[in-house]
C-alpha cells in the first residue's frame, strides 16, 4: 500500500472535481479523501495499491471536463489504512 498527497492547480474549483474525483476513486478502489483548499487548488489523499494510486493521480492531471489543470504536485506520505474515499 502507498500514500501520495496530491495538489492539483488551476481551474480546479466549481467544476465538479472533488465530485468526480471521487467517483474515479471508487472505480479504482482506492481510500482517501479531495477537498478544496483556500488557496484556490484541490488537495486529494489516496491510499490503495501502487496501480490504482497512479492510475488516480493521471486521472488528476485532467480532471473533469470543465477543469483547467495546470500544475500537480505529488507528495509521498506513510500509509495510515484510510477506506472509502470522500469528497470533502
Amino acid at each position: 500500500m502507498i500514500r501520495r498527497r496530491v495538489v492539483v492547480h488551476g481551474r480546479v474549483q466549481g467544476v465538479g472535481f472533488r465530485y468526480a474525483c471521487e467517483v474515479q476513486a471508487g472505480r479504482l478502489g482506492v481510500g482517501g479523501r479531495v477537498r478544496n483548499l483556500d488557496d484556490g487548488t484541490v488537495e486529494a489523499v489516496v491510499e490503495g495499491d501502487d496501480v490504482a494510486v497512479d492510475a488516480l493521480i493521471a486521472w488528476l492531471h485532467q480532471g473533469p471536463r470543465h477543469a483547467e489543470v495546470t500544475r500537480v504536485e505529488v507528495h509521498d506520505e506513510e500509509p495510515e489504512g484510510l477506506s472509502g474515499f470522500v469528497a470533502e
